[in-house]
């Protein structure tokens, strides 16, 4: 069954066709990575699934309800959580406080009460920042944070509308590997747990092919392939348009591998 479902999906910018007539589903439970060269049109599709560009043309429905023409508040009401390429905190409050914040938006509160933020649902934050495994830093600033930790905030603040689906833009960026790794399989276990959807993007192939249940690949605004992460990895239009010729994904889907094979140890 799927949560999201996206059919002939357009946007053009003067006379270039930034996307041109892509379709994809993603189910329940399911990491779901839009990847492609600079120009393939990933950051538009992403902005139109978000509410921040208004497709031309074709459908985007989450649940069989459009989302074409709805503002981007309306559909993280309606479910759809986000995190950004550069992470976006409160530097000014606390780690908890950042949270209660989005949990005040979610209820409806953030402009309608003169109630402090530090007296809304500081336990159910609290309960948040422990999935990401920031808790015991709930009472340090933002701006006092690792960069990685700054991230996993941003998880926390995803999650505060308890989403369907989860858009993250570039989630890694900026990361050391243990870093992404680590982000990434915190990700994968609450897709596990909740039961929720993420479509990511991502420049960082080691991520993709170790987290990925399956891959979509634009170039120039189409879809040129799409299964799961090992079918991509051999598929001959999508290595020419990464690579040319004489290169393949195969060194980084080994890695990947062992990386997978590293966080199921853990585990």
């Amino acid at each position: 069954m799927s949560l999201l479902k996206v059919q002939e999906l357009g946007k053009s910018f003067g006379g270039v066709k930034a996307v041109d007539g892509i379709s994809f589903e993603l189910a329940p439970g399911e990491l779901l990575a839009l990847i492609g060269p600079n120009g393939a049109g990933k950051s538009t599709t992403f902005n139109m699934v978000n509410g921040q560009l208004k497709a031309d043309r074709g459908s985007i429905q989450l649940d069989g309800q459009e989302l074409v023409g709805r503002k981007p508040r309306e559909i993280w009401r309606m479910g759809v959580g986000r995190t950004f390429q550069i992470a976006e905190t409160f530097a000014s409050l606390t780690v908890v406080e950042n949270v209660q914040m989005a949990l005040l938006s979610h209820d409806h509160q953030l402009f309608s009460t003169w109630r402090r933020a530090a007296d809304h649902k500081r336990d159910e934050a609290l309960a948040l920042l422990d999935q990401v495994g920031m808790k015991s830093q709930g009472d340090r600033p933002c701006s006092v944070l690792a960069y990685g930790d700054v991230k996993r905030v941003e998880l926390a603040i995803a999650m505060a509308n308890a989403p369907k689906l989860l858009l993250m833009d570039e989630p890694t960026a900026g990361m050391a590997p243990k870093e992404r790794n680590s982000l990434m399989a915190l990700t994968k276990q609450l897709v596990i747990d909740r039961g929720m959807a993420v479509l990511f993007t991502e420049h960082s192939m080691d991520v993709v092919f170790a987290y990925a249940d399956r891959m979509i690949v634009l170039a120039r605004g189409r879809l040129i392939a799409q299964g799961k992460p090992l079918e991509i990895r051999d598929h001959p239009k999508v290595q020419e348009v990464y690579f040319g010729s004489g290169k393949t994904f195969e060194k980084i889907a080994e890695k990947a591998a062992a990386v997978n094979a590293a966080v199921g140890e853990a585990a």
